[in-house]
C-alpha cells in the first residue's frame, strides 16, 4: 500500500512528530510508500529545504532499517519564479519529487493562493512552462466561509459541528469547478488531483470533467468516508476538526460508496498530527491516521471491495498517475500499532 498524502511535520514542529516516527508508523500500519504534504516548517517551497527534507528522510529510513519510500509533493506559491523552481525540482527530483501541491483555500501553514485571480497565474504558469505531471489541490473557496464581523471564521469551539458550517460544502464544490475550469482555461497538459474530495457535488464535477476528456483524478480519506460533522460533537469531538471538515451525516456514506464503486481514484489519509494541547486549546485542524490504514482496508474487503478495485485505490493508481515505483514488502500490518494511540478517531 502507498499513502500519497501525509503530513510528517519535523523540524519546527518536532513536538508535533519527527520524520522517523512517522515513517516507522507507516512502515509498521503495513504501508511500502508515502508522499508527504509540503506545508511544514519550514514549508517544501523550494530546492533547498526539498534537498534537505529528502537528506532527513533517507536517514531516518536508513536509522529505522526498513524500506520504505518516502516522496515530496512541492508547495506551489503564486511567485512565478518560485513555480519555476518548484517545476525544475520536480523534472530533476523524481521520482523523490512527484507531484506539486496548490492550496486553493486556506489550511495549516502559509502556502495558501486562495484568490481565483493568483490561482488562475498558477495555471497559467504551469503551461507556460509546460509542467505535465499532477497538482494535488486542496479545494476549498475562502470566500464562501462563514465569517463574524472581524473576519475570523464564524464557529464555536464549544460546539465543535459548527466548524462544519463555517468552512460549507459549497465552498469545496465551487473550489473544484474553479480548478478545474481555471486549469482548462491555461491550456494546463498535466493532471489535476482534488486531494480529500468530501463533497459528493464535488465529486460529480470531477466525473463530469473525466467525461469531458480532462485528466482528473481525486482521493477520499477514511475520515470523510466513515466521520460526520455530528461525530464532533461527542466526547473529545473537538479532536476530529480538520480541514476540509467533516461533512453533513448524509455525505461520508455516498463518499464510502462511491469508493466502493470505484469512482474515487485512491485512498490518502491526510494523516496530519498534532499534540493534545494544539488540539484541544489552539484548535488545530488535522488528525492522526497513519496507524489506522490497516482498519480501513480491512473495512473495505468487508465491504465487497474486489481485490484488485483494492490494490488499486491502495497502490496502483497513485503510483501510475506519480510514475512512482513502490513495490510491495508483502509484510503483514503491526497487529499492536493502533493501541498505542489513546484517541481512535474512528472508535464508536
Amino acid at each position: 500500500m502507498i499513502d500519497p498524502h501525509v503530513h510528517l511535520r519535523d523540524g519546527a514542529e518536532r513536538e508535533k512528530e519527527t520524520l522517523e516516527h512517522g515513517l516507522d508508523v507507516a512502515w509498521r500500519a503495513g504501508l511500502d510508500g508515502v508522499l508527504e504534504m509540503p506545508n511544514t516548517d519550514p514549508p517544501l517551497a523550494g530546492r533547498d529545504a526539498i534537498a534537505r527534507r529528502i537528506e532527513d528522510a533517507d536517514r531516518a529510513v536508513a536509522k529505522l532499517g526498513i524500506g520504505i519510500f518516502h516522496g515530496i509533493w512541492a508547495g506551489l506559491t503564486a511567485d512565478p519564479a518560485q513555480i519555476e523552481d518548484v517545476v525544475r525540482c520536480w523534472a530533476e527530483m523524481r521520482p523523490r519529487v512527484a507531484g506539486l501541491k496548490l492550496y486553493a483555500g486556506p489550511s495549516t501553514g502559509s502556502l495558501g493562493v486562495t484568490s481565483v485571480e493568483a490561482q488562475r497565474a498558477v495555471w497559467r504558469r504551469l503551461a507556460e512552462l509546460g509542467y505535465d505531471g499532477v497538482v494535488a489541490v486542496h479545494c476549498e473557496k475562502e470566500e464562501l466561509f462563514a465569517r463574524r464581523g472581524d473576519g475570523s471564521p464564524d464557529w464555536d469551539p464549544a460546539r465543535p459541528s459548527s466548524w462544519a458550517s463555517a468552512r460549507p460544502p459549497e465552498s469545496e464544490t465551487a473550489s473544484v469547478e474553479d480548478q478545474i475550469a481555471l486549469s482548462a482555461e491555461a491550456g494546463f497538459r498535466g493532471t489535476l488531483h482534488v486531494a480529500h474530495v468530501s463533497v459528493p457535488a464535488a465529486l460529480e464535477a470531477v466525473v463530469q470533467a473525466r467525461r469531458d476528456g480532462r485528466r482528473v483524478s481525486c482521493g477520499l480519506t477514511p475520515q470523510h468516508a466513515l466521520l460526520s460533522a455530528a461525530d464532533m460533537d461527542r466526547p473529545d469531538g473537538l479532536l476530529l476538526k480538520t480541514n476540509p471538515p467533516l461533512r453533513p451525516a448524509d455525505m461520508p456514506g455516498r463518499m464510502l460508496e462511491a469508493l466502493l464503486a470505484g469512482a474515487i481514484d485512491w485512498v490518502e489519509s491526510d494523516h496530519a498530527p498534532h499534540t493534545l494541547a494544539d488540539k484541544r486549546h489552539q484548535h488545530a485542524s488535522g488528525l492522526p491516521v497513519l496507524p489506522f490504514w490497516p482498519g480501513f482496508a480491512a473495512m473495505l474487503r468487508e465491504r465487497g471491495m474486489a481485490p484488485d478495485l483494492l490494490e488499486r485505490v491502495t497502490h496502483e493508481a497513485a503510483c501510475e498517475a506519480l510514475e512512482v515505483a513502490v513495490e510491495s514488502s508483502g509484510r503483514e500490518p503491526d497487529p499492536g500499532l493502533a493501541d498505542e494511540y489513546p484517541f481512535d478517531p474512528f472508535a464508536r
